[in-house]
């Protein structure tokens, strides 16, 4: 993938930004310098923050209400990142007025904390002509982007089983329905979410069982396309260890990502000849071998960087090319935000239920 500086673009977007917080300041605003957009204006309920992102970032003016900014300015989509109103996220609100205004939508995670809340969001959509995607950023790092390149091909097979893990806890049963003590769940479900969701499509049903030490869970899930899959929260980890684990099993292969950098795709083969009891080596043909990546950690190039290695940069570059061509997101859509919605009020059932989610 060769990417375009900013100024190298012929065409850009008009875009405003709700939010002037550490994790946009972090992570999105700098991905500006690779995407195809014109930053008008920028908005946050501290009017001298906004006055300093917009110096600092390069917009042309600054608000402190977004309904102003929205009335005022001319644009063709709005990004935004925010904190929560009493533990509830602010984007459906914000998304249903921008919508209404005639921009399309780059929201943050957690994108609701319902489903009527994202199905509401979808009616203004299709009412509207404006579409929302999520910063669903699992599915926009480079080597789940190569996973999914790799499990739809036809040497691989049908994905037939996934295997996902990612530290996070669940509260007890008895306070799942407390926005408080859930929010921590609702803000982290949705990267091992939405990587089970890009991977495999659509789930079925969940039964999990939850541990009392540290609130960690095993999650058996069934797929729409037939397959299964287990997502395995481990609350309790070391925060040394590699933060998460993906493998994905076909007909004959298998692919494994660790920590979400470090790909090896198990390509159908053998070990060496002979059979059992009389192979001398271990080693089998280099056509079969498994095939390995890793970034280098050591150039000057993009791949290196954060904000490209953990897809902040593709999705806000995927996101801008797909309003500048007019052309809705396939993936990190509200269709994705949806299903992950669903997934997170299946999470507040009590364990030990098998329970439908589609």
């Amino acid at each position: 993938m060769s990417v375009k500086y900013n100024f190298e673009y012929e065409q850009k977007i008009k875009v405003g930004f709700v939010g002037c917080g550490g994790h946009s300041f972090r992570n999105i605003y700098p991905t500006f310098q690779y995407a195809p957009v014109e930053l008008v204006a920028v908005c946050d309920f501290d009017r001298k923050r906004a006055e300093i992102y917009k110096s600092f970032f390069g917009a042309q003016r600054f608000y402190d209400n977004y309904l102003e900014m929205l009335k005022n300015e001319k644009l063709d989509a709005v990004f935004v990142v925010t904190n929560y109103d009493n533990a509830i996220p602010r984007y459906p609100k914000i998304a249903i007025d921008a919508m209404k205004s005639g921009c399309h939508v780059w929201i943050e995670k957690p994108p609701a904390s319902s489903v009527n809340e994202v199905q509401q969001m979808m009616e203004i959509s299709e009412n509207t002509g404006k579409y929302v995607m999520i910063g669903f950023k699992k599915v926009f790092f480079t080597a789940i982007m190569k996973t999914k390149e790799i499990i739809s091909s036809e040497e691989f097979g049908k994905p037939s089983s996934i295997y996902v893990r990612y530290p996070q806890g669940l509260p007890e049963f008895k306070d799942r329905n407390d926005p408080h003590k859930m929010l921590g769940f609702l803000d982290h479900i949705g990267h091992p979410g939405s990587i089970l969701h890009y991977l495999m499509g659509k789930m079925q049903t969940i039964y999990f069982e939850r541990e009392t030490n540290n609130g960690g869970t095993i999650a058996v899930i069934t797929f729409a396309n037939g397959g299964i899959g287990c997502l395995h929260l481990a609350s309790g980890q070391s925060g040394t260890s590699p933060l998460e684990r993906l493998e994905v099993i076909g007909n004959g292969c298998n692919v494994v990502v660790e920590n979400g950098a470090k790909l090896t795709y198990y390509r159908r083969g053998g070990r060496g000849e002979g059979g059992y009891g009389r192979s001398g080596s271990y080693i089998g043909e280099d056509k079969s071998a498994p095939i390995y990546w890793e970034p280098e950690f050591s150039l000057g190039q993009l791949y290196n960087k954060g904000i490209f290695m953990l897809g902040y940069a593709n999705e806000i570059m995927y996101f801008s090319e797909c309003v500048l061509n007019n052309k809705p997101p396939d993936k990190s859509n509200l269709e994705t935000a949806l299903e992950i919605t669903k997934l997170y009020e299946a999470y507040k059932n009590l364990e030990g239920l098998k329970i439908k989610i589609n």
